[in-house]
């Protein structure tokens, strides 16, 4: 019996030493995250992008790009778009041709093996520049579309109904803050503009 409950005392005191491990691994990434964050800040260009001289857009890919941060990146349903630029989120509620609430996210801050790799993980590190009446593009489907930034806000990550469906047409941007998603998140509702000439920055009427 006394060999049982030492085992029993073992395994205990395994399970409590493996669970403090994996806690102390998600505070060191949040803490990481916080002391990285400042370091590679000034490697993360924002230089402004000239709608004017934008490629045209292609049905092949499409892009959301805003230009007060230099933002200029893809955009595609899925988790795995992530990692190449930004996701479409719940596509069936919403794009720039049908309306609806169209829905983008894509990282803020993530760390990763190298100062490039994580500035190329991080394309909206600079989202919270952004303020209302800035101007945000949208190269789907090989047309050009412009949205105009309306309200911005913050809420928690459990404040789902920022993805509900919409009668009303309209972009949702958000992004995670830089400690994490568990920190909450930075939205910015925009209203379209419409289509804009291709020959011109301003949107057809």
């Amino acid at each position: 019996m006394l060999k049982i409950k030492t085992r029993k005392q073992y395994m205990r005191g395994s399970r409590l030493i493996g669970l403090i491990a994996v806690l102390l691994m998600g505070s060191g990434v949040y803490l990481l995250s916080l002391v990285a964050a400042p370091t590679v800040a000034p490697l993360i260009a924002m230089k402004p992008i000239d709608v004017k001289a934008l490629p045209t857009p292609q049905k092949s890919e499409n892009r959301v790009i805003i230009p007060k941060i230099g933002v200029n990146i893809a955009f595609a349903p899925g988790e795995a778009a992530l990692d190449r630029g930004a996701q479409w989120r719940y596509p069936e509620r919403g794009n720039p041709e049908k309306g609806g609430n169209f829905i983008i996210a894509a990282h803020r801050f993530s760390i990763q093996p190298t100062p490039q790799s994580t500035i190329e993980k991080s394309p909206f590190y600079n989202i919270d520049k952004l303020a209302v009446s800035d101007k945000i593009v949208i190269d789907y489907d090989g047309a050009r579309y412009g949205y105009e930034v309306e309200k911005v806000f913050d809420v928690k990550p459990n404040q789902i109904e920022i993805e509900a469906p919409s009668k009303e047409s309209k972009l949702t941007l958000y992004s995670c803050e830089l400690g994490g998603a568990d920190a909450g998140r930075i939205v910015y509702v925009a209203k379209p503009l419409g289509l804009i000439a291709l020959d011109s920055t301003q949107p057809k009427e």
